[in-house]
């Protein structure tokens, strides 16, 4: 019995794209007598130590075009460093042995300071999601990520709880009106938003950025697809907070999850393209291809990545601007931090390019947001400033299972079950998406106590997502 395993899900394991990928599914087109999870070990095992399958009656085709793939050295070829700097990771048993490998990668490039790793990690394209990256003098596209800017914003409201389960109707209806999600979808003619940010020089100084000017104005305001969101819930304050000025209570509250849109993902996808045409890495480190920033293209990355940035922030500002208004209420504070991001920081006395793809900034004092999932509470939190987490903190759970086995595995009416049981309302947003696809945010908060304290508790109630199953475009 054939075992299904695709190319993407090949892919995933960390195989090299190209012949070998077509290689490794002829194998498993094969009647071979593995199981599929069999299948995926083989293939892990192969990939890691090729040498040990050469003669192999199944993988010895695919084990001698790894080993050749890796010799493969072109004239402007950069070696990686044998011996790195060691990490630091946050809640590593219950990190994937995929999101490891690519941080040990990460810490080879001859560019990189310092690493670490975030109790939410798991496995992305080229630095995991969950990682943190201090290079000298050099950017990687994808150790920013796709999502540029891609953030949380918080508005607490001066409308205690009861106010909410009372009227809740009236939330649910603001909440569709004035929000919009799914890939490629956008406002148009008059229901368009200004802003500030479609001012911004960046614009008309890259003539590739330029041409997104458009689409960027047109998607200003809304949400993307994915696991962005928005979504009403409860902020609850155990003990007054002196910086915020909020008494001690329960709030209402608006949470905000998105980032650049179809602007952001694009200027990725062309800046990742250019990094590795200039910087030739071994094929284990070729989605960290980096762009040094004496050059014109790193210049005109680090503009783009700004600009996007800007415009994430644009793109939430309109939405809780909206939501002030129809609600009629106050907002007690506001806070926003964003991740898929790169700074400028000094670190151990010298300035570095700091990469937090999918971790939030924690210096001394900084405020962030740290979500759960649709049932699980988030936390609002105040940074420690802890030098080893290089000021750095998880940007949420993280999955436990892709969205592939999300979808496989659970079941339409498991998950309606355990949003009744959360008393959460839920608008779009399919099965990829599940409470039970996400690791436990508990678990992760315990393995970063060092890195954040706790400021309030939000738990969701109304929450809005893609309903098409779209991933950011």
């Amino acid at each position: 019995m054939k075992t299904q395993i695709n190319g993407t899900e090949i892919l995933e394991l960390g195989f090299p794209e190209g012949k070998i990928i077509g290689i490794a599914l002829k194998i498993n087109s094969k009647r071979n007598g593995f199981t599929r999870d069999e299948m995926i070990a083989y293939y892990k095992n192969v990939l890691e130590t090729p040498e040990n399958y050469i003669d192999d009656k199944v993988f010895s085709k695919l084990a001698v075009a790894l080993i050749e793939k890796s010799n493969e050295k072109p004239e402007d070829f950069i070696a990686l460093n044998q011996n790195p700097n060691a990490y630091s990771a946050y809640g590593l048993d219950h990190i994937e042995d995929g999101a490891r490998k690519q941080m040990e990668v990460a810490m080879k490039l001859p560019v990189t300071v310092a690493g670490a790793l975030m109790p939410d990690a798991h496995q992305g394209y080229g630095l995991p999601i969950g990682g943190v990256l201090a290079t000298k003098n050099a950017i990687i596209p994808y150790g920013v990520g796709v999502d540029i800017g891609c953030r949380m914003a918080l508005s607490v409201y001066d409308i205690p709880e009861a106010f909410y389960f009372e009227n809740e109707a009236k939330f649910k209806k603001e909440l569709i009106k004035n929000s919009i999600f799914g890939a490629g979808h956008g406002f148009h003619g008059q229901y368009k938003s200004d802003h500030a940010v479609l001012e911004n020089e960046t614009f008309n100084r890259n003539p590739f950025v330029k041409n997104l000017k458009d689409k960027a104005w047109s998607q200003l305001g809304s949400s993307g697809g994915g696991n962005h969101f928005v979504e009403f819930g409860i902020m609850e304050f155990a003990q007054d907070d002196a910086v915020l000025n909020i008494p001690k209570g329960k709030y209402v509250a608006l949470l905000t999850h998105s980032g650049s849109r179809g602007m952001g993902a694009t200027i990725a996808g062309h800046y990742t393209k250019i990094a590795k045409e200039v910087c030739k890495l071994p094929e284990v480190a070729k989605n960290l291809a980096y762009l040094d920033m004496n050059t014109q293209l790193g210049q005109e990355y680090w503009m783009a990545m700004n600009l996007a940035g800007d415009y994430a922030s644009a793109c939430h500002e309109i939405i809780h601007n909206k939501m002030e208004r129809a609600l009629g209420a106050t907002i007690l504070a506001k806070v926003e931090n964003h991740h898929n991001f790169a700074w400028k920081e000094i670190w151990n006395g010298e300035e570095v390019i700091v990469h937090r793809k999918g971790a939030t900034p924690a210096g001394k004092g900084v405020m962030g947001i740290i979500p759960g999932s649709m049932t699980a509470p988030g936390f609002l939190v105040r940074g420690k400033g802890e030098e080893n987490a290089i000021n750095s903190a998880s940007h949420g759970a993280g999955r436990q299972m892709s969205r592939t086995q999300a979808i496989k595995n659970i079941t339409p009416s498991e998950m309606k079950s355990i949003l009744s049981d959360h008393g959460v309302t839920l608008i779009g947003a399919g099965l990829d998406e599940a409470p039970m696809a996400y690791k436990d945010i508990h678990q992760v908060m315990k393995a970063q106590e060092d890195l954040v304290d706790v400021v309030a508790k939000f738990t969701p109630k109304l929450v809005r997502m893609a309903d098409d199953g779209s991933k950011e475009d």
